[in-house]
């Protein structure tokens, strides 16, 4: 059974969460807060409990918006645990993948699956171009420095919570 919230609630709450995002990552690039290096917390008990804490709350908002949450992770990771944004990115993928595992068997009881067997074609070739993007940006990963990435990862979620905006003000 699905746990019911309003969708303009919803969008307020992920536009909030990306725009607050995208600024903290905008400011690591461009003014770290802290040692890059060195994630919020000392190794031990206090990482743990953030790491599991965090994952809940990641776990919990791509349920609710059928992602696999990594306009999350990776910003969680490198602030919290103090990963480079390139470790943060993979990391990322490799927690997504039991994520995306649950929401995927959610979905096949929606009916958001009858929208993916009648979009098929569409949903191949963006597979195809999936799949071809990521290895070439995974090829291209050590051309771009980390202070590009991590501004162009806040600049996404900015772009992202402005289109969350529109859509909000026209509901």
């Amino acid at each position: 059974r699905a746990i019911k919230m309003s969708r303009i609630w919803l969008d307020r709450t992920i536009l909030l969460l990306l725009v607050i995002l995208s600024f903290v990552m905008l400011s690591e690039a461009w003014m770290p807060l802290h040692d890059s290096s060195a994630g919020l917390f000392q190794p031990g008990i206090a990482t743990i409990i953030a790491g599991v804490i965090a994952g809940f709350f990641i776990g919990n908002v791509a349920a609710l918006l059928g992602v696999a949450g990594g306009e999350l992770l990776i910003p969680t990771i490198v602030i919290l645990f103090g990963a480079d944004i390139k470790l943060a990115g993979s990391l990322s993928l490799m927690i997504s993948l039991p994520t995306m595992i649950v929401g995927f068997s959610r979905y096949t009881n929606a009916d958001a699956f009858q929208i993916l067997r009648k979009e098929k074609k569409l949903f191949v070739w963006m597979v195809i171009g999936s799949v071809i993007g990521a290895a070439i940006g995974g090829l291209m990963l050590g051309m771009f420095p980390v202070r590009v990435l991590m501004t162009l990862l806040g600049a996404v979620l900015l772009i992202s919570a402005i289109k969350t905006f529109k859509h909000t003000r026209q509901r």
